[in-house]
């Protein structure tokens, strides 16, 4: 999985970061229990503080997406992740937002189903 980083956007990079590895966990691009890179080997890749990949990697750890092992390092959790009412909220007003940005219904079911049949796609793999 190749991470991409704006270092322009107003979105903290670590929250840039969270938001990449949830993906490609989605995607199949990160598998469970596949290993991460360690934060300094991603700080060093990227460019960027240690301290900054270490709260990204923190927050997922206490979302429940990765798991450390004192011997393998840090690695995907098993899923599924359990926040399903947390994320249907989030959703809600995700969806809230997109209807008020005039997207018509027809759009934003056309990209829930472009985004699902991508997650898809990686779990197949």
């Amino acid at each position: 999985m190749i991470l991409e980083i704006d270092a322009h956007s107003d979105e903290p990079i670590y929250l840039q970061l969270r938001k990449q590895i949830i993906i490609g966990i989605a995607k199949g691009d990160l598998k469970p229990h596949e290993q991460l890179p360690t934060v300094r080997q991603i700080a060093d890749e990227l460019g960027m503080n240690a301290m900054t990949v270490s709260k990204g990697y923190q927050q997922l750890k206490e979302e429940g997406y990765l798991i450390t092992d004192r011997r393998k390092g840090t690695l995907v959790a098993p899923m599924p992740v359990d926040k399903k009412e947390e994320k249907e909220a989030a959703l809600t007003l995700l969806l809230a937002e997109l209807a008020l940005s005039g997207s018509s219904e027809t759009e934003i079911k056309q990209k829930i189903d472009e985004i699902l049949t991508s997650f898809r796609k990686g779990r197949e793999k």
